[in-house]
């Protein structure tokens, strides 16, 4: 058996054995050793990349030399944003990029810029929407879909709508009124008559850009309506629904936000996942008459309107380097392969896997 095939079946054993050895690992968070490849960036992929970094092996073929280390957008114990963390023996720390915008500045600045070595890949769910820059490679690995989270016990309907031009979901958003008028600045716009406060993620998420885009707002200067701050003064975290249950007295609207659909399954399967379970509670909607997830255990809806790919993002002139095309270039990749796992974290198996067609910035 040659090294590559041998690293092959270890990958595939790995996978089908995944949920097994889940049960009884340790929770998903930051490598506790240094390894060869680097990712930071997007909290919507951070755990199916933890869990895929178990899996994958050096190009060697050794089973007991790990090659992909992922760091979370936060603190995986704390949720702390933005503290320090070192990536290789003998290198001064930097500071943790919280999200895929972030992350892809910090790839840009390392390669191009303070030459560090430090980041290998950012992790982003946005693409490029900008080509003329083909210095860094979108390399997508799995499908996902965003959907509207609301509180537990939400007087919502369990349906809104998406693709109109008067669309709940774009009315609300861009601050209309039911007839598609602009609000007067200070008021807050109606689903089915329930008042609703519109959330995004922080600045630099590559949700809150993806959302924005899907509903023809800015993701830089919000509409008057819409905040990145819960109604209690609380930054709105990526995939976190805390912020939803959050209330000040009085009032009796209803905070609502976009929720990646894979990141809810994951941390609905915390138990075998070990991700850490943000939910807070919150609940999903239908968009369009299409529920965000199907079958038991819970499954992404492949024919949930709001979808997207997500990606590993590199600088286009390493994609030949041996680990990182061995590991994400291609349809026959360490990631492309390891359908298991990205299915288990609630992602779709992306019939792009591995492209590397997709260049520009972000």
């Amino acid at each position: 058996m040659n090294v590559k095939f041998a690293k092959r079946a270890a990958m595939v054993l790995g996978a089908a054995t995944l949920g097994t050895a889940l049960i009884s690992g340790t929770a998903q968070a930051d490598p506790t050793e240094f390894r060869q490849l680097n990712g930071v960036g997007s909290d919507t992929t951070q755990d199916v990349l933890n869990g895929i970094s178990n899996d994958v092996f050096d190009s060697d073929g050794s089973p007991a030399d790990l090659l992909i280390a992922s760091y979370d957008a936060v603190n995986p114990t704390t949720g702390a944003a933005h503290e320090n963390i070192v990536l290789r023996s003998g290198h001064p720390a930097i500071q943790r990029p919280n999200g895929s915008g972030e992350g892809i500045a910090a790839l840009r600045n390392d390669a191009f810029t303070t030459h560090a070595g430090n980041i290998d890949f950012a992790r982003s769910s946005s693409g490029v929407t900008d080509s003329s820059d083909a210095s860094l490679t979108w390399v997508p690995f799995a499908k996902d879909a965003v959907a509207l989270a609301v509180k537990s016990g939400s007087t919502l309907p369990t349906n809104v709508t998406f693709a109109a031009s008067n669309s709940d979901l774009k009315r609300v958003y861009n601050c209309k009124d039911t007839s598609g008028n602009p609000l007067p600045a200070g008021t807050f716009p109606t689903i089915n008559g329930v008042t609703v406060h519109p959330l995004v993620p922080q600045s630099g998420s590559g949700t809150r850009k993806f959302w924005a885009a899907q509903l023809g707002f800015s993701a830089t200067a919000l509409p008057s309506c819409v905040s990145d701050v819960a109604k209690d003064g609380t930054p709105v975290e990526e995939h976190d629904g805390g912020a939803l249950q959050r209330t000040v007295t009085a009032d009796h609207s209803e905070d609502i936000a976009p929720f990646s659909i894979a990141q809810w399954i994951a941390q609905s399967n915390s138990t075998t996942t070990h991700v850490r379970d943000r939910r807070h509670g919150v609940v999903l909607r239908s968009a369009d008459g299409k529920t965000p997830t199907t079958g038991t255990p819970a499954a992404l809806n492949p024919l949930f309107p709001i979808n997207r790919e997500v990606y590993n993002v590199f600088v286009s002139t390493r994609l030949t380097e041996t680990d990182i095309a061995n590991t994400f270039v291609g349809a026959s990749s360490d990631v492309c392969l390891d359908t298991a796992t990205i299915t288990l974290y609630g992602f779709g198996v992306d019939p792009n896997c591995g492209l590397t067609t997709l260049k520009g910035k972000s």
